[in-house]
């Protein structure tokens, strides 16, 4: 139940700044501080009305109908609102400020088990090849839940080829990716294992896979060895949510992956992830990696990305702010409101997923559910 606030909210009171911790200054300059203007870019659904757009890619390349800088985003629900049904990818022309259907996957897609509803796990590879994940439901609950698959389709929308594997079930967090051109590592969250029906008790089954691609010219990828690198993750069905589970991964120039632990209300982080091999550490892969950080001003952390400052940037899922984060020393350096919808109690609950960095680092682009809408923080 959807409950008003008791006391008034404006917008103009709840983006009025940062929300600093008290600590000591970090060396480099908040990220977040600088950035003072929210723009609303394009809506997110499509002719076929699908809705509740989820994950944000910025194209690192021009190819087939793709231009470098492109925003690719996809949505989660049909035009019914039932999650995990979703079928399209939008694109957005950031240059023209236009809007396009990218793809509209087979929502019966015999190859990808249990059909599909496509997730924040996509990127868009130097190739020209856009992979995506989906965890896919036939009723928009999680008692319908199928294992899905990661879809590869072309640079102009085409499903081309499906992967599939005992280690993917429930491809579900933002791709974190090392792209070397004719080779690819992507690292994926996976939560469906063993989910069943909302109000089932926390499963800690979540895993972090890593997926090492060749990719010959003219060629779709295919996987060449797999790896479970975490394990022991959290995950739950939710009546609201859907699912929740590790979401945010993103990587930092040492080569450490950062995971955003949703259940947990925690960051962590897994190092030197990308030369991990199954068994290092405890349990599954490396477990769940160390803290970076928890508490405090996260709200079930989703979505993850890197900001130039080296510092990350943290979506909550239980209101409408982005928390900045230094890896080095854990300090939450501070929160921004982006969504300070007060229909929702705390203001923007429910309504953040993904976020991408621009190319030029002047802002972030983010996706914002409550209007289904492709958004813009920026200096």
């Amino acid at each position: 139940m959807i409950r008003l606030p008791t006391r008034p909210l404006t917008i103009a009171c709840l983006l009025a700044g940062a929300i600093g911790l008290g600590a000591a200054a970090p060396r480099d300059p908040s990220y977040l501080a600088g950035l003072r203007k929210h723009a609303l870019l394009t809506s997110s659904i499509p002719a076929n009305g699908d809705e509740n757009p989820y994950s944000l890619v910025v194209a690192p390349v021009s190819a087939g109908a793709i231009k470098q800088g492109d925003v690719l985003f996809d949505n989660f629900n049909n035009r019914k609102n039932l999650q995990g049904t979703g079928t399209t990818i939008m694109q957005y022309d950031p240059t023209a400020k236009t809007t396009r259907l990218f793809a509209d996957v087979p929502a019966n897609l015999a190859a990808c088990p249990g059909g599909i509803g496509l997730t924040t796990a996509m990127t868009m590879l130097k190739s020209g090849w856009v992979i995506v994940g989906s965890m896919p439901s036939k009723d928009g609950t999680t008692r319908t839940l199928g294992r899905g698959c990661l879809i590869v389709l072309d640079s102009s929308g085409k499903v081309v080829k499906t992967i599939t594997s005992p280690e993917i079930d429930g491809p579900w967090g933002n791709m974190a990716v090392i792209d070397r051109g004719t080779a690819a590592t992507l690292f994926v969250s996976n939560i469906g294992f063993g989910m069943g029906a909302p109000g089932q008790p926390v499963r800690h089954k979540a895993t972090i896979l890593l997926l090492d691609l060749a990719i010959p010219a003219g060629q779709p990828p295919s996987v060449v060895s797999s790896t479970v690198i975490g394990g022991g993750f959290g995950a739950v069905s939710d009546a609201g949510a859907f699912a929740i589970g590790p979401t945010g991964l993103a990587l930092g120039q040492d080569g450490t992956l950062y995971v955003s632990d949703a259940v947990a209300n925690r960051v962590v982080a897994i190092k030197d992830a990308a030369i991990r091999t199954a068994g290092t550490g405890t349990g599954t892969g490396t477990g769940t990696g160390t803290i970076v950080t928890s508490g405090g001003m996260l709200k079930r952390p989703l979505a993850l990305a890197m900001a130039p400052n080296g510092d990350l940037l943290a979506t909550n899922a239980l209101n409408g702010q982005v928390v900045e984060i230094d890896p080095r020393s854990g300090t939450q350096r501070g929160a921004r409101w982006i969504d300070a919808d007060a229909a929702q109690t705390p203001p923007g609950n429910g309504d953040l997923f993904g976020i991408a960095m621009k190319p030029d680092g002047s802002g972030f682009y983010y996706a914002q559910d409550d209007t289904n809408t492709l958004m813009e923080a920026r200096r």
